[in-house]
């Protein structure tokens, strides 16, 4: 009779299961354990993490303008590499925020296309050496500030080395204003990576009260549309006037190639017109040298620069439907309002009784300092000198747009939060 039974099952190779030796111990399966801060063991220095995260940034943010740059000194016959990278190295420099110092005076309109590109990559390098420190999630604000204030100090040496190579054989940088600037710009781009992927971001955001949470957020969401509207209605512009704009890239007669070049310069300063743009909106306007004004009630400019962007400035106040254009700023306000009354309601949820109105109209009341700073702050680093003539004065005044930006856009985050609240019928009961 056949051993095998229901009650004695076989296993592979015809032994039964009760069979196995009872005195031989299985061993335990092992579970990794979770990674926090990452294993020591892949842990790399932090002088070398920071030194290879700030040359990179500084290479993916140098390597567009060197090939822009190129194609404009393309077609001249007395380009070279060498000048042409020294060139696109104090273009780089000038990104940041460092003046140079040229025949014609100083030149510090920065291409703010440039400058976000180069603040992402920086934010990146926080990422990686957070990382490479093992501080990954630990939530520890004292790593996070390490890990960006290491990069800040890499990156301050390759702006000071910049200025200087710079300085050999071309306009005058101080290499003690660059190393202070890319000090700055290095470890606050690193500090916003680095909050962020130790998880100090998250803890900051949880400990603010609700009000100020509320009010950063839609200021900020404020602040996006505005910028929105500036670039929407500069491109209009340029768009408008894009036949005088085509005359002026061929009258560079550089070829195909430097007129593509002249193009994406004009594309890296695209962000300044939209700051402009808004600033226009707004009210205070901006200026395109000394003793003039582009505001929508006065439009005082005297001879200007063949730059594609400048084409689509307006030819004098508006009128008639172009007054429309006032509204924008409040619209924008009352937008930002209406989003936050929604969130408000949508986490309150339907079962819980509707909050207090001062809890609505507190966030919104502290969306318009909140805008005003930031609007103001774009429009201090999107202005600048263009040598020492009538062109010192380029862009927009920044405590003027700040202060406008601030009344306007809480008043229509009051109007946009309190109809909004006003006009929401309350749930059934």
């Amino acid at each position: 009779m056949s051993p095998v039974t229901p009650d004695h099952p076989s296993r592979a190779g015809g032994v039964s299961a009760d069979d196995r030796p009872v005195d031989r111990a299985v061993p335990a399966r092992r579970v990794p354990a979770p990674r926090v801060g990452g294993s020591p063991r892949g842990r790399a220095p932090l002088p070398v993490a920071a030194g290879v995260a700030a040359g990179w940034a500084a290479l993916t943010s140098y390597l567009p303008v060197a090939i822009v740059l190129g194609l404009v000194q393309l077609g001249a016959d007395s380009a070279t590499l060498g000048g042409t990278l020294r060139t696109a190295l104090a273009g780089w420099l000038l990104g940041h925020g460092v003046p140079l110092r040229t025949e014609s005076g100083p030149f510090a309109l920065a291409p703010l296309a440039l400058t976000v590109l180069a603040f992402w990559r920086l934010t990146r390098a926080g990422v990686h050496v957070s990382r490479a420190i093992g501080a990954r999630g630990t939530g520890s604000p004292r790593r996070a500030l390490l890990a960006a204030g290491t990069v800040g100090i890499a990156y301050a040496l390759l702006g000071a080395v910049a200025a200087l190579l710079v300085g050999a054989g071309g306009p005058d940088v101080s290499p003690v204003r660059a190393a202070a600037t890319f000090a700055v710009v290095g470890t606050l781009a690193a500090l916003v990576g680095a909050t962020r992927i130790t998880a100090v971001t998250r803890l900051l955001v949880a400990r603010m009260p609700g009000p100020v949470r509320g009010g950063v957020r839609t200021g900020l969401v404020a602040v996006l549309l505005l910028l929105a509207a500036g670039a929407g209605g500069a491109g209009l512009a340029v768009a408008t006037g894009g036949g005088d704009a085509a005359d002026m890239i061929g009258a560079y007669r550089t070829g195909v190639a430097g007129q593509a070049g002249i193009t994406l310069v004009s594309v890296a300063y695209a962000p300044n017109a939209a700051v402009w743009s808004a600033s226009y909106l707004l009210g205070p306007g901006f200026a395109v040298g000394t003793d003039t004004a582009v505001r929508t009630s006065e439009v005082s400019v005297g001879a200007l620069p063949a730059v594609p962007l400048l084409a689509g400035l307006p030819r004098g106040p508006v009128d008639g439907l172009g007054a429309l254009l006032l509204a924008v700023p409040v619209l924008v306000g009352m937008v930002a309002g209406w989003l936050l009354a929604r969130r408000v309601a949508r986490v309150a949820g339907p079962e819980r009784a509707p909050q207090r109105w001062v809890e609505l109209l507190a966030p919104a009341a502290l969306a318009g300092p909140v805008a005003g700073v930031l609007l103001g702050v774009a429009a201090a680093i999107s202005g600048g000198p263009l040598g020492a003539g009538r062109l010192s004065q380029v862009g927009p005044v920044a405590w003027q747009v700040g202060l406008v930006a601030s009344g306007v856009v809480a008043a229509g985050a009051l109007l946009g939060a309190a109809a909004t609240r006003a006009l929401t019928r309350a749930p059934a009961q």
